[in-house]
């Protein structure tokens, strides 16, 4: 999607310390930017995660065209990845790189400052998600030095801008859905932000030499987690055994296993049960739906099973997130 510049007469302009943030009265880690009302509705909401990672989440519904100034300096560089569900913007740097954001695409960029405007155009809704990445809080959870080679430079680069994956694209709906946050864990948050990232970062990790690669069957056992993973999103109610999965795929139980364990580290039933447990807590907290009905909605054929599996997963019982739905 192309997105073309507005004139600059007719766009509204405006500079993020212009942009009223305040502090969440129930966490201190959540912090809430919201839009003048000149130009639409809407608001940034910014979640301190973790050491070195930040998470936002924009939704807004721009009434005209809009670009909003900013400068940011970092004592070190961080990765920015933007998954856009709905919507278009571009960065336009100082330095004259542009840079898109488009629904349905992840946008992966590298800064050690980030001065420019980004552009909205105007008559549209926008959905954004953020992270911004320090290199600690990648090797603690990627492998040390896995990203060593995007660090290379101190320059703001494109990295990445691929279609979103089918389990980014889960992650970050799930991401979204969690309306009322004050209520949902900031592990809870963190842990789909991880699952989100492991989806989108997955194509940038280098922690082999070339050399030692074998191109051919990586990409191959790549398109194999893939299609597994597709799999169990698709058919988690009535999911395929790992034999039959496994022959689905075109691989056996043993080598489906690993690949699950190097690419996902987690099981296929580990996978199974996180998208379960994520899309029946988002039924009892974002719907009226009872207990039993939302165990039979994610495949459990008995609710006490569903039950213990939930408390066990969440550390609450389904019942408690039924009662203080929003």
């Amino acid at each position: 999607m192309k997105i073309e510049p507005a004139s600059v007469s007719h766009r509204f302009n405006i500079n993020t310390s212009d942009l009223s943030l305040a502090t969440n009265q129930h966490s201190q880690q959540h912090l809430t930017q919201l839009l003048p009302k000149e130009i639409g509705l809407g608001q940034s909401n910014i979640y301190q995660l973790d050491t070195d990672l930040t998470y936002i989440e924009s939704q807004y519904v721009l009434s005209k065209d809009v670009s909003i100034s900013s400068q940011l300096e970092f004592e070190t560089p961080r990765l920015i990845v933007t998954v856009s569900l709905d919507g278009s913007s571009r960065f336009c740097s100082q330095q004259g790189e542009d840079f898109l954001f488009t629904s349905g695409y992840t946008t992966i960029t590298k800064v050690n400052s980030s001065m420019g405007k980004r552009e909205y155009p105007g008559q549209q809704t926008v959905s954004q998600l953020r992270f911004s990445i320090g290199k600690g809080w990648l090797d603690k959870y990627f492998g040390e030095n896995s990203f060593a080679h995007i660090f290379t430079k101190n320059t703001m680069e494109l990295i990445s801008y691929k279609s979103t994956t089918h389990s980014g694209l889960f992650a970050a709906r799930q991401l979204v859905a969690s309306k009322n946050k004050i209520n949902v864990s900031t592990p809870f948050l963190h842990g789909q932000a991880l699952l989100l990232l492991s989806s989108e970062l997955d194509h940038l990790i280098n922690d082999l030499p070339d050399n030692a690669i074998d191109i051919h069957s990586c990409e191959k056992d790549k398109k194999i987690i893939k299609l597994a993973e597709a799999i169990l999103y698709e058919e988690y109610k009535q999911p395929p055994s790992v034999e039959e999965l496994a022959r689905r795929v075109g691989t056996n139980q043993f080598k489906l296993k690993k690949l699950f364990h190097h690419y996902l580290n987690t099981t296929p039933y580990g996978l199974l049960l996180e998208i379960r447990m994520n899309i029946a807590y988002q039924l009892l907290q974002n719907t009226h739906c009872h207990v039993n009905e939302a165990s039979e909605k994610v495949g459990y054929q008995y609710a006490n099973n569903f039950s213990n599996a939930f408390t066990k997963y969440f550390g609450v019982s389904p019942k408690y997130i039924a009662k203080h739905q929003p």
